[in-house]
This record gives C-alpha cells, sequence and structure tokens, in this order.
C-alpha cells in the first residue's frame, strides 16, 4: 500500500463530498413519488455509498483480486437474495 500523504486526504475529501451529495441524492429521492421503483432507487444509491466506503475507507481498492472476491461474493448472494424478495412483493396479490 502506499504511503499515506496529501492525495490521501484530498482523495479521502472527495470521496466524502461524494457520500454527501449520494446521501442528499437519497432524500431528495424520498420526496418524489416513484412508486414501487422507490426501493430499487434508494437501493442503488445506499449500494453506491456502500462501494465507495468498501473500496476508499476500508482500502478494498487496493488489495489483491483473491481478497475482492471474498468481498464481492457476499454481495452477490445479497443481491439475488433482495432481487427475489423485490419480485416476491412485485407480483403479490
Amino acid at each position: 500500500m502506499a504511503e499515506k500523504g496529501s492525495n490521501d486526504t484530498r482523495l479521502f475529501a472527495v470521496v466524502w463530498i461524494a457520500l454527501l451529495i449520494l446521501t442528499g441524492t437519497t432524500v431528495a429521492v424520498s420526496y418524489v413519488d416513484l412508486g414501487f421503483l422507490n426501493v430499487v432507487v434508494a437501493l442503488l444509491i445506499a449500494s453506491a455509498k456502500a462501494s465507495l466506503v468498501a473500496l476508499f475507507f476500508m482500502h478494498l481498492k487496493y488489495e489483491k483480486k483473491l481478497l475482492l472476491g471474498f468481498a464481492l461474493a457476499p454481495l452477490c448472494f445479497l443481491f439475488v437474495i433482495m432481487s427475489g424478495t423485490l419480485l416476491d412483493t412485485l407480483f403479490r396479490r
């Protein structure tokens, strides 16, 4: 891993600002009625925020591919479970 310096501080500041913007986007979208897509949009924004935190603050961006695979495998299972849940609620009578 590279030594910490001013570039890391600048990068963390940019990621923090991106997280603030995504949080504001989440709040703004919550006031818009998109029907069943409200949940999908909220989950997409939350996934983007979680990815930023995992990649930069947990330093997964700089790790080996195997460790990255171990970090992404549970996310794939989570996606499958959430998709099944959303499809079930979408077609429920």
